[in-house]
């Protein structure tokens, strides 16, 4: 056993970092319904990935290669997250997307530490995805594997807004067709965030290869080895969900229960911030003069080292603030001088 403190076994972190705090705040995870969502995030971001990049394989080749068809890449983007969404949304919630488990994260509708694995499943998925539809690709034709870059006309500042503003169009469209509160949403959720995906695909593929997606982009970099610019499909894609989500959850459709918890808090702070200036203020001019003419009527009575009672009374003047009257019993132990049993009171 080691003599250090225990608070330098515990490190920077302090006693938050105890295993009985650690599986507290991972006491969701210990269940078989969340590995199973963890396990469809993984397989659902497999399928989106293989599927998806499949269709911007150029199979002409290097050297005769065919014109891109954005239609075509837009719709196996769409068609594809609005299938994997259909399959697994029962399951996982179908996320299919980091920067949606981050936005779900902001607006408390999934657990930190779930979302760590959520990530991690959706990245895994991404790589194997990737990997395998460059298995099974032609060298020739594997060209860049669909991984996204940014036009080389543009800067990284303007990839990094085209990414955000597309993605922030996505998430919207996901917080509004899944809000529990909406009673008018009567077509298909997951072909509205299919469409939404498509959108984004037909207007940013030539501005940045319309990522949406930091596990989209994440997969074939890896199996590539090709990491330019690639902070912007991370940073550009999770501001832009994470404003999306707070807006619409805690500006344009706030739940209602939310509403009133938030008004009472500021209502609460705002009380009692007044009730403290009012209190030094009382305290000054009024109860000072009155404690300190009780203080000096205080009485204590001893008898041989047992429990005695320390009384007061205090009359105040008409014209005095304060109580009228102060009457109470107070149990103390008063030290006595040795010989005092049998003698009358005496006053300390």
């Amino acid at each position: 056993m080691s003599d250090r403190p225990t608070a330098r076994r515990w490190g920077k972190c302090g006693p938050l970092c105890t295993r009985e705090n650690i599986m507290v705040a991972f006491r969701g995870v210990w269940t078989q319904a969340f590995w199973k969502a963890v396990t469809a995030e993984f397989l659902a971001m497999l399928i989106f990935v293989l599927l998806s990049l499949g269709s911007t394989i150029n199979w002409g080749g290097t050297e005769k290669p065919l014109p891109v068809d954005m239609v075509l890449i837009s719709l196996c983007f769409g068609l594809s997250i609005a299938t994997m969404v259909q399959c697994f949304g029962h399951i996982s919630g179908g996320h299919i997307n980091p920067a949606v488990t981050v936005a779900m994260v902001c607006t408390r509708k999934i657990s930190i530490a779930k979302s760590v694995f959520y990530i991690a499943a959706q990245c895994l998925g991404a790589i194997i995805g990737a990997g395998i539809l460059y298995l099974v690709t032609p060298p020739s034709v594997v060209g860049g594997l669909g991984v996204t870059m940014v036009h080389g006309n543009l800067t990284a500042g303007h990839g990094l807004l085209v990414e955000l503003i597309i993605t922030f169009q996505l998430v919207f469209t996901i917080f509004a067709s899944c809000d529990s509160k909406r009673t008018d949403v009567t077509g298909s959720i997951a072909l509205a965030i299919g469409f939404s995906v498509a959108i984004g695909h037909l207007f940013a593929i030539n501005y940045t290869g319309a990522s949406m997606n930091p596990a989209r982009s994440f997969g074939p970099a890896v199996i590539m080895g090709n990491w330019e610019n690639h902070w912007i499909y991370w940073v550009g894609p999770i501001i832009g969900a994470v404003l999306a989500g707070g807006l619409y959850e805690y500006v344009f459709c706030p739940d209602v229960e939310l509403k009133r918890r938030f008004k009472e808090a500021f209502s609460k702070a705002a009380q009692q911030t007044k009730g403290s200036y009012m209190e030094v203020e009382d305290n000054r001019s009024q109860a000072t003069p009155w404690l300190l003419k009780l203080a000096k009527r205080i009485t204590l009575i001893s008898w041989d080292s047992q429990p005695v009672y320390m009384s007061t009374h205090s009359q105040a003047s008409p014209g005095e603030a304060g109580p009228q009257k102060v009457s109470q019993a107070l149990p103390v132990m008063v030290p006595t001088s040795k010989g005092t049993r049998g003698q009358p009171p005496r006053i300390w």
